[in-house]
């Protein structure tokens, strides 16, 4: 018995085109987004091997490393290693534990290799924000939406704020294709369509994929097909008893399946070397505010100074500005939720933008002056504490949200044109005027981008001369860090060195706690040499302490993109001795085995 059986017939819509019109109808809407996503990348494709989004210039780095190193690993034909060395050095880094874009950076290899890493993300940023669009265009479809419809709410999803404020630099968020499909996957198991063994390995893969994509974006999306579950539940309790059984083989089957691609990528995150636990944000979460919501940035071209100035002054930068919908569009869906709600596809796309939109308000008590709302009458306060949701940050539910806000428009626009007699073409006319009305403050501007930091002169040069073994560690000044992130763009670009010391990754620390960057010890040595590179520095160093870091990394080599006679030089020169050699802009010097001696 189905749960559902009346609830996912085609649209009461009837499109009267010809048939050839039809069929080419999905093609022109799927071409639209993709036009669509290039006008809003098109700086990047100006220059698409040398220019980057403004906004999050160390994240976009950092993915630039990882495409590199999954696409050498791919040159030398075999699968990334999940632990590697080529960052952090010597302790190494956890890639399931990071947004590696395993499976993104597998695919896109051939394109890494031929062109470069950021060539490969300018094409992944593009295509995840036609694909997202296109995702939930073909699941809307799927589930009754006519093509005018599903057209809306598939723009609505893959040119939200949320999806393209996150393609500033969170590329594994902006890659937002495969969670429609999912909870496709998960409705259809629940309402019984589609044949048992095939519907659960087609949600087997579809996880498997979003697993080596972005975890974070599969824990949400888990978390909205709990919802799902529960409205659907709610809304057929007498059918609940019929549907078990098959719903518990079929997600079985998914779960073998799952388990079958990524077991051991989940042994290595879970049980293998720099396991980790706890959240890396603390108590100071990365959350919307209600404001959020109908405060435009400057990132969509309808918006004011002041509004464009308060989200550039939100300190977690315009990459977590995530929320806004804007007024027009939040009206709508609140009366359309209302005036349909008898509709299950309406009350379930509803109940899950709601629910969402209220989760990614995070846990912690909100101030807004003196009114303060306490943080546990907040639904994300009792989540936050759970396994794998610990690690989901509240404000990025916000993409998920903006899906079912798009679906909620597109059934409910369906349902509103069933409504509105053919002889009154005015009512129409007006439904149409209420849509465009309602998503126009989403239109974005194009990304604004900058050049990315050029390689060095002499860069591949010293390296060439160091001739290093191809596990030799290197100690790079500019040490990278968490913003300080040139050595890795250069290494991602170059392929060199091999392996570096220090990095920006997610990681344990000396107690086994997530930390942001764990380079050493301590930071101590890598932030000194660090405010050195940049110019004003910061108070002396005891030299014990850059001992004991020297020590622990042990490098063979020092590449410093200096000259002999700033302060750098200067303090490398004391530490280490004359260079062995200079070329172009960079120092650099080959140490001895058992340099530096223990301290």
């Amino acid at each position: 018995m189905s749960l559902v059986p009346s609830a996912v017939e085609p649209s009461p819509v009837t499109e009267h085109r010809p048939v050839r019109a039809r069929n080419w109808a999905p093609l022109l809407i799927l071409g639209c987004y993709l036009l669509g996503a290039v006008a809003v990348t098109w700086q990047l494709w100006a220059d698409p091997a040398g220019r980057a989004q403004v906004g999050d210039i160390p994240d976009v780095d950092l993915f630039a490393w990882f495409l590199h190193y999954d696409a050498t690993a791919i040159a030398h034909g075999h699968l990334p290693a999940l632990i590697t060395t080529a960052m952090n050095a010597p302790r190494g880094i956890n890639l399931m534990w990071n947004t590696s874009l395993l499976l993104p950076g597998s695919l896109l290899a051939p394109v890494t290799l031929l062109a470069g890493p950021q060539v490969s993300l300018t094409v992944l940023l593009t295509l995840g924000i036609a694909g997202s669009a296109a995702s939930l265009f073909w699941v809307l479809r799927r589930w009754g939406a006519s093509l005018g419809a599903a057209a809306v709410g598939g723009a609505v999803y893959g040119f939200s704020p949320a999806l393209l404020n996150s393609g500033i630099g969170h590329y594994h968020l902006a890659f937002a294709v495969l969670p429609p499909l999912i909870i496709d996957a998960v409705a259809r198991i629940l309402v019984g369509r589609g044949r048992a063994v095939a519907s659960g390995a087609w949600l087997g893969v579809l996880v498997s994929a979003q697993l080596l994509t972005g975890e974070e974006l599969l824990a949400g999306t888990v978390l909205a097909s709990a919802l799902l579950a529960v409205v659907l539940a709610a809304s057929h309790p007498r059918a609940v008893r019929d549907r078990v059984r098959d719903v518990v083989l079929r997600v079985g089957i998914s779960a073998a399946v799952t388990l079958l691609i990524c077991g051991y990528p989940l042994w290595v995150q879970f049980f293998g070397p720099l396991t980790q636990h706890n959240s890396p944000v603390g108590p100071d979460p990365f959350t919307n505010r209600p404001a959020f919501f109908v405060d435009p940035s400057g990132a969509v071209a309808l918006h004011t100074p002041g509004s464009a100035a308060a989200a550039a002054a939100y300190s977690k930068g315009l990459a977590e500005y995530l929320g806004y919908l804007g007024w027009p569009l939040l009206v709508v869906l609140v009366a359309a939720l209302i005036c349909y709600w008898r509709d299950l596809r309406v009350r379930t796309a509803g109940v899950l933008w709601l629910a969402l939109e209220v989760l990614s308000l995070g846990g912690s008590t909100m101030h807004n002056g003196s009114f303060s709302f306490p943080g546990y009458l907040l639904p994300f306060h009792w989540l936050q504490g759970a396994p794998v949701l610990s690690q989901v940050l509240p404000d990025r539910l916000s993409i998920l949200a903006d899906g079912a806000a798009g679906a909620l428009l597109a059934f409910s626009l369906d349902l509103a044109l069933a409504a509105a007699p053919q002889a009154r073409a005015w009512r129409r006319a007006l439904l149409a005027a209420i849509v465009a009305v309602a998503v126009l403050p989403l239109i974005p501007l194009p990304y604004q981008t900058a050049r990315v930091a050029a390689t060095p002169a002499g860069w591949q040069a010293a390296f060439a001369r160091l001739r290093l073994a191809p596990d030799a560690r290197v100690l790079v000044v500019p040490v990278p860090l968490q913003r300080r992130t040139e050595a890795l763009r250069w290494q991602a670009d170059t392929g060199d060195p091999a392996s570096v010391i220090g990095g920006y990754f997610i990681g344990p620390n000396q107690s086994g706690q997530q930390a942001i960057y764990v380079p050493g010890p301590t930071t101590s040595g890598a932030q000194y040499l660090d405010s050195l590179w940049s110019g004003p520095s910061d108070p002396p160093l005891p030299r014990g302490m850059i001992q004991a870091d020297l020590a622990y990394w042990r490098p063979a080599a020092v590449v410093a993109v200096t000259s002999r006679t700033s302060r750098l030089g200067h303090y490398l020169t004391r530490l280490f001795g004359p260079p062995t050699f200079g070329v172009g802009d960079v120092l650099a010097w080959r140490l001895s085995a058992g340099f530096p001696a223990p301290s």
